[in-house]
């Protein structure tokens, strides 16, 4: 995990829209899989509690075996695997040589953009078979510091991922959706490699995404059992294996925009992972709850003394594989889930602009309605839907320029009919936030949950001083607290900016169970 978080770049410049492979840049290996099976038309997800096959035990000791091999590579290379050296090269060969000889189309990505000079490629495997059009992503960034090998920052990690990997592979269950792994390059030095992935994909690959997971120190000795953005349905589903288990989990604000899941995040891919805690230091509840001491969760971070074994708990790490199995299971693996309720949005049911009476923008309120694409330094509201003619969106006319019927003043909101939630029920919507370089993250795209008990927010995406084109993305979120309850869903989105630029989208809302 890198150490602090560098001020947003420049906005980079799309790839055009083709095939995943050729948009990758740079790639200098491709290793064809053996053929793919046959995949459903219209396979989605599948939620926490529905499972087709039982996830499998993530083998502890090959998680050891290759953070052994990591420090042996250190060991050989100068004491560490930076992403611009040959320890790096060494590791890259290592995942490679693994995931190639397991029958998994493999590729290494040149980052030719954004990264450190001479950084080491990205490492991207797929697994045949699955819906393409629902994709879920396990990564952990592969480079070290240059103080040490980094054994739990992040051997740890990418070994977790690894024989997730390999286990798929061995096992060869019947998917759902595509399965994708990938091994980051340049993440101790500012997202680098995951960020230039990320900026490389096309909308309609975003699209494609329905998860991304991170596993960036899972095996702190001092350890807590961390999930970023627990709330949302990715997270939910790792939270479910802890449960499980009887262990008590939290967000993980620590390591928040501080590691590769930040980079998808950014272009509105929902994302979740795992991680033990870094040099915070444990409070006396966290004690309480998960032993230990009151000192740094890893005492080692970014340490030469971050080293196998010495640095690595056996417990923690093997908690972390088997979480991480257990979500791609449930996801990858499960029975559909049943639409209870869905809307389009090509005809009218029922949304109400304005709920509350309390509405603040004087521009760009929310309206049902085939939108008009506007252009400023890139695209600002999009002149397609993701099915259908119609959506909801923040000003749909183009008008004579892109500031004309963008949102102005403060807050629009829309809200939606009265929704019964039956048990184990998630929230899902396509979905963009769009905004110029004007913007800050006082502006929002925000969607909340209207209860018995009041008003619960389940996402939001901020705002921020750098330019940020319209892109649909997809979002899911768990509705298993209001189970039996009528709901509404509440959508806003607010220019709260001096004299900024900002739009959004929002179609193909649905609740499955």
């Amino acid at each position: 995990m890198r150490l602090t978080l560098l001020p947003p770049r420049a906005s980079r410049r799309r790839a055009t829209a083709r095939t995943y492979l050729g948009a990758l840049a740079g790639i200098a290996v491709l290793v064809a899989p053996a053929a793919a099976s046959a995949a459903p038309a219209d396979a989605s997800r599948a939620p926490a509690s529905v499972v087709a096959l039982a996830a499998p035990d993530i083998s502890l000791a090959n998680q050891k075996a290759h953070m052994q091999q990591f420090q042996a590579i250190a060991n050989a290379n100068g004491g560490n695997r930076r992403s611009t050296t040959a320890g790096y090269t060494a590791s890259v060969t290592y995942v490679f040589d693994k995931l190639a000889a397991a029958g998994y189309s493999v590729v290494r990505q040149n980052c030719t953009s954004g990264c450190t000079s001479g950084a080491g490629p990205n490492v991207i495997a797929d697994w045949p078979g699955g819906d393409p059009n629902q994709v879920y992503i396990l990564g952990a960034h592969l480079d070290s510091v240059t103080a040490g090998p980094g054994i739990n920052d992040n051997a740890s990690g990418s070994a977790t991922v690894l024989e997730i990997a390999l286990t798929l592979a061995a096992q060869k269950p019947s998917l759902l959706a595509h399965v994708r792994f990938a091994f980051w390059t340049d993440e101790e030095q500012g997202l680098n490699g995951s960020e230039f992935y990320a900026n490389s994909l096309p909308a309609a690959e975003r699209a494609r995404i329905k998860g991304y997971f991170n596993f960036d120190m899972v095996g702190s000795i001092n350890g807590g059992y961390f999930i970023n953005r627990i709330t949302s349905g990715l997270g939910q589903t790792l939270k479910a294996y802890y449960d499980s288990i009887g262990v008590q989990t939290e967000e993980n604000t620590e390591g928040a925009g501080r590691s590769d899941d930040a980079s998808f995040n950014a272009i509105g891919v929902q994302t979740s992972g795992v991680a033990a805690g870094a040099s915070r230091v444990k409070t006396a509840a966290q004690v309480a709850k998960w032993g230990g001491t009151a000192t740094a969760f890893d005492p080692c971070y970014h340490r030469a003394c971050d080293t196998y074994p010495s640095n690595v708990s056996d417990t923690v790490v093997d908690r972390a594989g088997d979480a991480a199995a257990y979500a791609l299971w449930t996801l990858a693996t499960g029975t559909p889930p049943i639409v209870v309720w869905s809307d389009d949005l090509e005809s009218a049911t029922g949304w109400t602009v304005n709920p509350s009476g309390t509405d603040t923008a004087t521009l760009g309120a929310w309206e049902r309605g085939d939108p008009e694409q506007t252009t400023s330094s890139g695209t600002k509201q999009l002149g397609t839907t993701t099915s259908g003619v119609n959506g909801l969106v923040t000003g749909r006319l183009a008008g004579s320029g892109a500031g004309s019927y963008d949102v102005d003043g403060g807050v629009t909101s829309v809200r939606s009919p009265a929704i019964t939630v039956p048990a184990n029920a998630s929230l899902s919507m396509s979905w963009y936030l769009a905004h110029g370089s004007n913007s800050s993250s006082a502006d929002f795209f925000r969607v909340s949950v209207v209860h018995s008990g009041g008003s619960t927010v389940l996402f939001t995406q901020a705002g921020a001083a750098s330019n940020r084109d319209a892109a649909w993305g997809t979002g899911s979120w768990s509705l298993a607290a209001y189970s039996g309850q009528s709901v509404r869903v509440l959508i806003e989105a607010a220019d709260a900016s001096t004299a900024s630029l900002v739009e959004a989208g929002v179609d193909d809302v649905r609740v499955t169970a």
